[in-house]
């Protein structure tokens, strides 16, 4: 009786293609792994060679291990009840006994990580265990029951699945859109993002504490805030300010996750030098993504550190308008995070959404460098005395602003602005490359434009201190429009006299650079003048700062430009400031047959540069685009003309369907300049 012999596993299939499009990991290609997410089934197929499976007599058993926790689940016939547990079963209606399929679901809050499966047979006379192998569970954004849960397809697609994004820098008149690549489906991105919850103190001190808590996505968010920056443990990036940069790469040098993420994991978990804050922000993004946590970047301009934590930033000046480091507290012209969508079961559901994390180290929490998940609703409600960091994200977006003029040690002059700290907040829009206004979300904006409206004047009309210390004469301080590379900035002062009499007001006007989170380094341009007033006119200066003397002010870098009246008289000083960047110019990205981009198959695009300065330049451009380009192709430039242009061939092969980012960088040699340039691709399902 052939069927009495033992039950033999030829071999079982984890239907690795099939499960993951059916839990949207495609993209995601382990090759030891099956990568699945919680709260949904999967299935594997048990190949059998010798006598078929015999429900009646042979029994199955699955054991699912996490470490050294494990479940044994019995292999059951199914009766479709919602799944609140682990559970693994038949399904009668299609089982295959020569090779029947066992289905396989987690409950959707399954802690995350890296399980090992077992599978047990027992038939009347033996017992018999095969290693099926490993799976990845990861949360769950399409589940209702998972805590990650968002209900609309395009924002899951945006925050959980997109490879590329933008982030926003520069200034809020004058966005610098920064393309970069998130590469959470290139090789070893995915182990290096896993690695990471294994390497943590907490999994370190505790393995079994840690993965139970792994099903909580507040918990997972805060360990892995902690472990972007390195300051406490063996995390990714270390943070440089400092200028020199000569022991590693340049923060402004990196164009994906991916580079510095499979980096650390290679080097054994020594941390990858530079990081800034839009690269803390952005590494973040690709691990909370990969880990299924839906998540955003978000870019605060005018953002304070508020060290004493007394909601006031105060700015000093000379009686000329230079800008002098007096102050403890700062404010950086942009700062960058990122939000993670969760609800939040230990606050209340008022507290649901979007959440602040914050990897840049700053200050502790919890005795750790990181920050957050701090509620945007608390936030916005000044909920401070909830977890996680609320006052701090709060003065990052509310801290009022002292102006206070200096001469010879004495105060001149003084003013407050309420308005300036956390002007405009944005993130990418979901599904098109441009920013998307959220600053309502944070405080309750006044009118529907203020946070668009360029704040011209420090002295701010509502201000009852600057009102009384310029009884007799105000200004305010305008770009004429977007400054430009190569070309002059020019501006206007609006000067009024408030009073019936004629004034004589000397103006002095300064103009320093600056880095995006230091106090301005030297004066690199300043002018003064003598103006006579007659009763309650109102006239306007015209400026122009010449494109030479801004010649290196590209970039990166920003301009603070301040303007200080002095009645000649009363000796009243009053002051006007902007801070700005310069727009640098563009690669163009242009696609032939652009409509008809489909996988494994060649397509060129064409990048395309004009030297816009007045001597000739060289460099290298360098091209990447996950999903599109296998790692990073590099083109010499030589030397181009002032206004001339050049064209670059680049050939691509997509391997993955959707939305793809092109990106090119142009690195030039003699100048400390990068000019980049994206370009957003459709790929078509074959």
């Amino acid at each position: 009786m052939a069927h009495m012999g033992d039950l033999r596993i030829q071999n079982v299939n984890l239907q690795q293609s099939e499960n993951q499009e059916n839990h949207r990991t495609q993209g995601f290609s382990s090759p030891k792994a099956l990568v699945v997410r919680r709260g949904a089934p999967f299935k594997i197929i048990m190949h059998l060679n010798g006598r078929p499976f015999n429900p009646k007599t042979d029994n199955l058993m699955v054991k699912v291990m996490l470490g050294h926790l494990y479940l044994r689940l019995p292999v059951t016939i199914s009766k479709d009840e919602p799944v609140s547990r682990w559970k693994a079963y038949f399904k009668l209606e299609d089982l295959n006994l020569k090779s029947p399929s066992i289905f396989i679901s987690s409950p959707a809050n399954a802690p995350v990580g890296t399980y090992r499966l077992l599978l047990y047979v027992f038939s009347q006379s033996s017992q018999r265990v095969f290693a099926v192998g490993n799976m990845i569970l990861l949360c769950n954004p399409w589940y209702p029951e998972d805590t990650v849960f968002v209900p609309f397809e395009d924002q899951r697609e945006e925050h959980v699945r997109s490879d590329s994004g933008l982030l926003y820098m520069g200034s809020p008149m004058n966005l610098v859109s920064r393309p970069w690549s998130f590469d959470q489906y290139e090789p070893g991105v995915l182990e290096a993002c896993l690695n990471l919850l294994q390497v943590s103190p907490q999994h370190t001190r505790n393995r079994r504490k840690d993965y139970l808590r792994r099903s909580n996505p507040i918990y997972i968010s805060r360990v892995v805030s902690a472990m972007i920056n390195c300051e406490d443990d063996r995390g990714v990036l270390k943070g440089n300010w400092s200028g020199d940069y000569k022991q590693g790469t340049h923060p402004s040098a990196w164009t994906g996750s991916g580079d510095i993420l499979t980096q650390w994991a290679r080097s054994g978990f020594s941390p990858v030098k530079y990081g800034q804050c839009w690269v803390f922000a952005a590494v973040m993004c690709t691990v909370m993504r990969v880990l299924g946590i839906p998540c955003r970047i978000v870019t605060n301009f005018n953002s304070a550190h508020d060290s004493n934590a007394n909601l006031v930033i105060e700015e000093f000046y000379s009686e000329t308008g230079k800008k002098l480091p007096n102050s403890r507290d700062s404010i950086w012209n942009f700062h960058v995070w990122v939000e993670c969508w969760m609800t939040r079961q230990d606050l209340g559901s008022g507290m649901d959404g979007w959440q602040v994390l914050d990897p840049t180290p700053q200050e502790r929490s919890g005795g750790v460098f990181c920050c957050g998940p701090a509620p945007v609703k608390a936030i916005r409600d000044r909920c401070v005395d909830l977890v996680y960091d609320i006052p701090f994200v709060y003065a990052e977006v509310n801290a009022d602003v002292h102006t206070i003029i200096m001469r010879q040690g004495q105060v001149v002059g003084y003013s407050v602005d309420s308005e300036r700290v956390g002007s405009h907040i944005c993130t990418k829009a979901v599904g098109f490359p441009r920013p998307q206004n959220i600053t309502a979300d944070y405080k309750y904006v006044k009118s529907p434009n203020s946070s668009l409206r360029s704040r011209n004047s420090v002295v701010s009309e509502d201000s009852t201190l600057s009102r009384s210390s310029s009884q007799g004469v105000s200004v305010s301080l305008s770009l004429d429009k977007s400054p430009v590379a190569g070309e002059p900035i020019l501006f206007t002062v609006t000067v009024t006299n408030r009073e019936p009499v004629a004034k004589v007001i000397k103006e002095n006007l300064d103009a320093q650079a600056k880095e995006y989170n230091h106090s301005p380094s030297d004066t690199f341009w300043e002018t003064n003048q003598v103006i006579r007033l007659a009763p309650l006119e109102v006239t306007s200066l015209h400026h122009q700062i010449p494109a030479a003397v801004c010649e290196g002010l590209m970039g990166d870098d920003l301009v603070n430009l301040a303007v200080v009246l002095e009645d000649e008289a009363s000796q009243e000083r009053v002051l006007a400031s902007e801070e700005f960047n310069i727009t640098s110019p563009q690669l163009s990205i242009q696609i032939a047959d652009e409509d008809s981009i489909v996988p494994y198959k060649e397509h060129s695009a064409f990048v395309s540069f004009t030297n816009p300065f007045p001597e000739d330049v060289s460099g290298v451009l360098t091209v990447t685009g996950s999903g599109l380009i296998q790692g990073k192709v590099h083109f010499r430039m030589s030397s181009l003309r002032p206004r001339g242009r050049v064209a670059q061939r680049v050939v691509f092969l997509p391997k993955l369907t959707g939305t793809k980012m092109l990106q090119a960088s142009l690195t030039l040699t003699k100048r400390n300049t990068v000019i980049r340039g994206f370009k957003m691709v459709y790929v078509n399902p074959l």
